[in-house]
């Protein structure tokens, strides 16, 4: 259990207490089932609407419980075939939102200095995730002591084992150029004076106190967890225009290589941003060289400088 991550159980949790229930239902053994009882939970599962990849999810879950042969077995994969066919895996989304519109309604929260706490704050998360294309989850991980700083950037380290975490994978690093064409909108800048604001305690009075990057912007400031990170974001869409009904936190990542694609960023360097694909992770792995500092600061400089 110890190669699954936080999320991955909670996910496993939920399918198995499904499972269980069921079992319950029917009379069925929890433990010693067969693919017979399994094929007709997923059946269930199916006609109540489950997609593909939560009946996906719901075999990978029952295998730690009831073993590989049962859960791969030639009759549970025809089954998948036809669960593929009838009801084939689709992206979350067919469309996504200009990023210009979240930029043109955060460029009202300036100056930083003069803005409240809780706009700074949800002003930095929004932009860093737009200039990084992260996931909530890599961006609750930033400690303030893996940030460096730069004359014409920052850069900021991740330690901490992540969603897409592997052996021999690498770990994100991002890359934040001081957009200084538009200052109302750079990440580098807000980030800055994010955590200056924030800064760590040298008196009982201030207010960080963890060395974890975002915290509350109401007392007492502790870290906060992905969901608050995710809430923050989908504020700043809703308030700028966005349906937020469609639209996630997640969908700044759609919306950020979008963008960067359509202003003709190469797609190894959207692929490094995001972490995304297989193909980058063999660039990386087999050539293992690290792209140009102006590279690097390619993806969100196609972002923010396209908005003035």
């Amino acid at each position: 259990m110890a190669s699954f991550s936080n999320s991955t159980l909670n996910q496993y949790n939920s399918a198995i207490k499904s499972w269980w229930k069921y079992c319950k239902s029917k009379d069925i053994d929890f433990i010693n089932s067969n693919s017979a009882h399994l094929l007709e939970y997923l059946t269930d599962k199916f006609n109540s609407g489950a997609s593909y990849s939560s009946l996906n999810s719901y075999r990978s879950a029952l295998s730690t419980l009831l073993g590989q042969d049962i859960t791969t077995n030639d009759c549970v994969k025809r089954f998948f075939k036809g669960v593929f066919r009838l009801k084939p895996p689709a992206p979350k989304y067919d469309t996504t939102w200009d990023p210009n519109l979240v930029l043109n309604h955060l460029s009202d929260y300036f100056p930083n200095e003069s803005i409240s706490l809780k706009d700074l704050t949800v002003k930095a998360i929004t932009l860093l995730a737009l200039a990084s294309a992260q996931r909530m989850q890599t961006l609750s991980m930033i400690r303030i002591n893996n940030i460096s700083f730069y004359q014409d950037k920052i850069q900021i380290k991740i330690d901490e084992l992540i969603k897409t975490s592997k052996p021999g994978s690498y770990h994100p690093l991002i890359i934040l150029p001081y957009i200084k064409e538009n200052p109302k909108v750079c990440p580098a800048l807000t980030l800055k004076s994010y955590i200056d604001r924030t800064k760590a305690p040298t008196t009982p009075n201030d207010i960080r106190k963890d060395d974890f990057l975002f915290i509350s912007y109401q007392k007492p400031h502790k870290k906060v967890v992905t969901q608050t990170l995710s809430h923050w974001v989908k504020y700043v869409l809703g308030k700028s225009g966005i349906n937020i009904d469609l639209y996630s936190a997640h969908s700044t990542r759609h919306a950020s290589t979008s963008a960067a694609h359509r202003a003709g960023v190469n797609l190894e360097v959207i692929r490094k941003a995001a972490g995304w694909t297989e193909s980058s992770k063999v660039f990386l792995k087999y050539y293992n060289k690290n792209l140009s500092n102006s590279l690097d600061c390619e993806f969100a400089n196609s972002l923010f400088q396209g908005n003035r």
